[in-house]
């Protein structure tokens, strides 16, 4: 078994796909000494087979908790800012964490038709020791990558003018779909927007509630004011 992205993995992890023989629902298996991977399943599964975290999504009145929350919350964003957009272009984009992606000419054609050249990032980012569960939505003012300032600075007036709960967040690595609009040769302007999450890429990742509501509040804002 070999990793698709950066999940986190673990023995006893459930995983769920499908093969030509039929529906697949496995154990994860991690070699201690080796970390190679293997399951426990009642049969061999056919090579080439995608397996995923299987599904328990848990709510509680503070918090949602589910795999792939990231970027399912990134998702469900987008889609509730469709609700009330007026001028703006919503992107669905693929292949991110793999190494490249539909990015790249998106933007191309994006740039070329309409002449947007302005981007937030509608992903979800980590709790670590400076970006807190419960804060409001982070602003990052770098990860791998870093957004032009002026452009980042227009975001936090903004979110500072309307009060709406946020918090700066300042990395040293990781990335996102932002990677192909800063490399590309189109003057794309873009800075990451989102709620921070922990337990990232596992199957029990956990987001409050509050974080999720500031981002779409945030996003409206930002999407008229920009």
């Amino acid at each position: 078994m070999i990793r698709i992205g950066g999940p986190q993995v673990e023995t006893g992890y459930r995983l769920v796909g499908h093969d030509a023989q039929g529906d697949i629902a496995c154990t994860l298996v991690v070699d201690d000494e080796t970390g190679e991977l293997s399951y426990e399943f009642t049969r061999d599964i056919e090579r080439g087979t995608e397996l995923t975290f299987a599904c328990d999504f848990r709510e509680t009145e503070d918090t949602v908790q589910s795999c792939y929350l990231d970027n399912r919350l990134g998702v469900w964003n987008a889609l509730r800012l469709a609700e009330t957009l007026e001028h703006g272009i919503l992107v669905f984009s693929c292949w991110e964490e793999h190494g490249g992606g539909s990015v790249a000419y998106l933007a191309k054609h994006i740039y070329e038709t309409y002449g947007v050249r302005q981007a937030l990032i509608s992903d979800i980012t980590w709790v670590t020791e400076g970006v807190h569960a419960g804060q409001g939505v982070a602003i990052s003012l770098r990860d791998s990558l870093i957004p032009r300032r002026s452009y980042v600075e227009r975001i936090r007036r903004i979110a500072k003018a309307t009060g709406v709960p946020h918090q700066l967040e300042v990395e040293g690595s990781g990335g996102s779909d932002a990677k192909e609009l800063q490399h590309s040769a189109q003057p794309w302007d873009w800075c990451f927007v989102g709620a921070p999450e922990d337990n990232v890429h596992s199957p029990d990742e956990i987001v409050d509630k509050r974080d999720i509501a500031s981002m779409l509040e945030l996003y409206q804002v930002l999407m008229r004011d920009l």
